[in-house]
């Protein structure tokens, strides 16, 4: 078995994208996301409408997921005409670069770390720190684990995470979270003037909706989930975060291109330069890849995934708030 810093190396050769491989998966999955937000726009009956909708959604989340590995330098590093494009669609997905590259590196570089993983990803703390905290701190700190809070992430995590708190925190740094408001406010505006209400509400919403729901819930299912493990700074490292506190999101083969495979994020956690088209690959590869920790789209493992809501370093697992309860810690 290849263990540490050997199986990052071991990965190496993988993290070379195929160019134009690359560009194709791009071209082609801007050209029917574009398509399909149009054609929903456009079209007149509802039920075409809703259904094109639908598939803007859907593939607002593959989309997101080549930008995501762009800004990994995993494909197309160096090329001004990939840089422009997916500066717009940063925009266009309120997760403009600025933000999203500060956000997802230090995540990447912390992931799953206590005292420190709640800077671009949701918020962990152990039993003992949310015994100290607050009532309101605590209440703050559920509401953002709370199962509607992550299927609003369009509000929660897009609107407001990405762009009014980062704008806010710092304007000079993020101006184009401030950018992305105006574009994003601009697109609904238009939409609404020149196709009237249904095609805002139908055409713009719903892929807005759908993909901060999609997205935020993948998101925290990545890193949330039965059997995961959190270190504190002493005992943390690199290759155990990616193989114990990342999880592999067992998905039908459509849901695996829809989410351009980031479902092998334990593989994607301990080198992220590899293209997410290349991530099967090293999946069959590596044994050592080959029996991660799980979790899936099922309800089971939803609600399994929903439920957890603080971790216990005694019991060396995330319990929820009936275990809280019981143990007087939260009423």
């Amino acid at each position: 078995m290849i263990e540490g810093k050997d199986l990052i190396l071991a990965t190496k050769p993988y993290a070379q994208e195929n160019r134009k491989l690359s560009w194709f998966y791009t071209i082609s999955s801007f050209a029917l996301l574009i398509t399909s937000y149009v054609t929903s726009v456009l079209v007149e009956n509802l039920w075409l409408k809703f259904t094109f909708a639908g598939i803007a959604g859907l593939l607002n989340v593959r989309v997101f997921v080549i930008y995501h590995d762009f800004l990994h330098k995993a494909i197309l590093a160096n090329s001004i005409f990939a840089k422009s494009i997916f500066a717009v669609f940063g925009l266009y997905m309120l997760a403009p670069i600025s933000i999203w590259r500060r956000s997802h590196d230090y995540h990447h570089k912390h992931n799953s770390k206590l005292y420190s993983s709640s800077i671009g990803s949701f918020p962990i703390v152990s039993k003992s720190d949310f015994a100290k905290a607050s009532k309101y701190e605590q209440r703050l700190y559920l509401f953002i684990r709370h199962p509607i809070t992550i299927n609003l992430g369009y509000i929660f995590a897009f609107v407001y995470g990405m762009c009014i708190k980062s704008f806010l925190a710092n304007p000079r740094k993020h101006w184009d979270s401030l950018v992305a408001l105006a574009f994003h406010v601009s697109l609904g505006a238009s939409i609404y003037y020149f196709f009237g209400l249904p095609s805002l509400l139908i055409s713009f919403f719903i892929p807005a909706l759908m993909e901060g729901a999609i997205g935020s819930y993948l998101f925290y299912a990545q890193h949330n989930f039965p059997g995961v493990e959190f270190q504190d700074k002493l005992n943390w490292s690199y290759d155990k975060a990616a193989l114990e506190s990342s999880s592999m999101m067992k998905m039908h083969p459509i849901s695996h291109w829809l989410s351009a495979n980031i479902g092998y994020h334990h593989i994607h956690h301990m080198n992220a330069k590899i293209p997410f088209y290349r991530l099967p690959e090293v999946y069959k590869a590596f044994k050592e890849f080959q029996n991660p920790k799980t979790t899936s789209l099922l309800p089971k493992d939803v609600l399994a995934c929903f439920k957890l809501k603080v971790w216990d370093p005694d019991q060396r697992k995330m319990i929820g708030l009936k275990e809280l309860k019981l143990q007087g810690l939260y009423s």
